[in-house]
């Protein structure tokens, strides 16, 4: 952080506060704030955190009025066009993207831990076949802290390191665990002859009964879905996996509290809920009613809602939504079925999302989540599971974000104030009870 010079505070009476101001590489200058409440008795009043830096940090960066996404300095642009997902895991957790010798070498230590504990099958089975993926994920990252003992401290380097790769390479076995025992198929193993996400392909859709090839068009959208969605700065699930871990807990606690915090509607599970309001639309008279249910969403005593359009940070057209809509085209062209209704009415919708006033105003833009729900239901994932590939693609980011705030010498366990508005102190009168 550089210092900026002094913010000045006037209390109401009239008594005046010096805060030390600070810049970073790029984004707006913050305020310390660190010492408010010894100088004044006062805190500051934020909820949903709408104006506070609660870190420092430099792995990732957004300028959400440009519509700009670094990861570690790099544009998601590139990244997404030139790199695989094992060449931006590495970017997220050690600073760099791998020299030939060093992506040969992290690749070989995430391909020796695909597989998961025999156990973990027996885990498996005491949930319900209907139980919802995320549900699944929850348990058994959170399960993995009883079978790696030998890397639950945070205050250890190399255990934190093994962890890592530990999560990274087993996140898309468990996954597709997941998948499979909802749908009753039979587990499949990890191929270490394959790459990481054609890997995870073929453990999603592969049969003992017949040979699965991998299709590369389907496999490298799957890939970019993973880098688009492999780090987002501080937001709900980040800070949710930062503010568990602040307590000490071990690196798979805190992943499995990101997992729930992403369970969420209006976190990671957008996608489904974009693809869902399709088949709604769909359901209702698809294409030729679709006026009718844009008239719904611009009804302000209306409860439908557009799903997948517009961000909370973005306010120009999210960077990662202009890739995977060019992946979207790319898969439906690979697949033939551009004529497909749930995908021409995707395809309409985003047309008046582009070009109607009344959400280029708002600037609601169609945003990742829209796309990604669009190449997953075509790649053939089941939208239940959307969610639980997001988790699969951010844990990257949650253990790299992790990994920076134990660094960080000025950590502190999480501990956010209130404004108490309930009653003031009282007495029990006896004479009532």
């Amino acid at each position: 952080m550089d210092a900026k010079g002094k913010a000045i505070l006037t209390l109401p009476d009239g008594k005046i506060v010096e805060l030390p101001t600070y810049g970073g590489t790029h984004g707006p200058d913050v305020i310390d704030i660190r010492k408010l409440y010894a100088q004044t008795g006062m805190f500051t009043y934020d909820p949903g955190f709408m104006s506070t830096a609660s870190c420092n940090s430099n792995i990732t960066f957004i300028d959400g009025d440009k519509g700009e996404l670094l990861y570690r300095g790099y544009p998601i642009e590139q990244l997404a066009t030139e790199c695989d997902f094992m060449q931006v895991c590495h970017l997220l957790l050690y600073g760099d993207l791998p020299n030939p010798e060093q992506r040969k070498d992290f690749v070989s230590r995430v391909t020796n831990h695909t597989m998961v504990h025999e156990q973990m099958q027996f885990f498996l089975r005491g949930f319900r076949r209907d139980a919802h993926p995320m549900s699944v994920m929850t348990g058994l990252v959170g399960a993995m802290s009883s079978f790696y003992p030998d890397s639950m401290s945070l205050h250890d380097e190399k255990q934190r390191d093994i962890s890592a790769i530990r999560l990274i390479a087993k996140l898309p076995t468990l996954t597709a665990m997941a998948y499979k025992y909802t749908v009753g198929q039979p587990l499949v193993y990890p191929r270490n002859n394959l790459s990481y996400t054609a890997n995870f392909m073929q453990m999603m859709f592969a049969v003992p009964a017949e040979d699965y090839k991998t299709n590369n068009v389907l496999t490298r959208a799957l890939d970019r879905i993973f880098i688009l969605h492999a780090d987002h700065e501080q937001n709900a699930s980040t800070s949710t996996v930062r503010l568990c871990a602040s307590s000490g807990t071990n690196p798979f606690a805190a992943i499995a509290a990101g997992v729930a915090c992403l369970w969420g509607p209006a976190h990671g599970g957008a996608n489904e809920a974009a693809l869902n309001m399709l088949y709604d639309i769909q359901r209702d008279g698809g294409l030729p009613k679709i006026g009718e249910f844009i008239a719904k969403v611009k009804d302000k005593d209306s409860s439908v809602r557009l799903m997948g359009f517009g961000h909370r940070v973005y306010k120009n057209y999210d960077p990662r939504a202009k890739l995977m809509r060019e992946t979207c085209y790319e898969v439906l062209n690979e697949l033939g079925l551009q004529d497909d209704p749930l995908f021409k009415l995707a395809m309409a919708l985003e047309k008046i999302a582009l070009e109607d006033d009344y959400f280029v105003s708002r600037k609601l833009y169609p945003n990742v989540d829209f796309y990604s729900g669009i190449v997953q239901k075509a790649i053939g994932i089941p939208v239940p599971l959307f969610t639980a590939i997001f988790a699969l693609a951010r844990t990257v980011g949650w253990i790299a974000q992790l990994n920076e705030m134990i660094a960080d010498p000025e950590y502190k366990i999480g501990r956010p104030r209130q404004l108490y508005v309930g009653a003031a102190r009282r007495d029990i009168d006896k004479s009532k009870l």
